[in-house]
């Protein structure tokens, strides 16, 4: 039996670039180009998930601008999973869109060893060669209302 998970998936934008992380020292064709993304625990809200998420992989604060929809993944063969993932426009701090910066996980959540990584801003342009379906959702930025809850 599959198992299904429940995910979120965020999408911080700043002058046409997407916020992004590639990891160290493991090849990009293990791993790809990634947005910051991870599980609903148990009783939480999506929303409140996706900031948690962001923060955590990023280091960044921030909130969510906008609900963009979910999509389904199929995980296998990589692990023997389906996500329900939901997308969210967020906001966060301005940078420069030259920044990078070092981030991770010292326990990740799927088990084994500290993941490490480097974040940076991709042209939005070029976005579509994210990772593992990341990039779902990105038509819906700039097509979404605002969340109320970030009036």
């Amino acid at each position: 039996m599959v198992k299904q998970v429940r995910k979120v998936v965020c999408y911080a934008v700043q002058q046409d670039h997407l916020l992004v992380f590639t990891h160290k020292g493991v090849p990009l064709e293990v791993t790809g180009v990634q947005v910051p993304a991870g599980t609903i625990r148990p009783g939480e809200e999506p929303a409140d998930a996706a900031v948690r998420e962001l923060q955590e992989e990023t280091r960044l604060p921030g909130k969510v601008s906008a609900y963009l929809g979910e999509s389904r993944y199929d995980l296998r063969p990589m692990r023997h999973e389906t996500a329900a993932r939901h997308f969210f426009s967020m906001e966060v701090p301005s940078m420069d869109p030259a920044a990078r910066w070092d981030a991770g996980e010292p326990d990740p959540e799927h088990g084994g060893p500290p993941a490490a990584w480097t974040c940076w801003w991709m042209p939005l342009a070029q976005a579509h060669v994210l990772a593992a379906g990341l990039g779902a959702n990105l038509g819906e930025l700039g097509q979404h209302k605002k969340d109320p809850r970030s009036a």
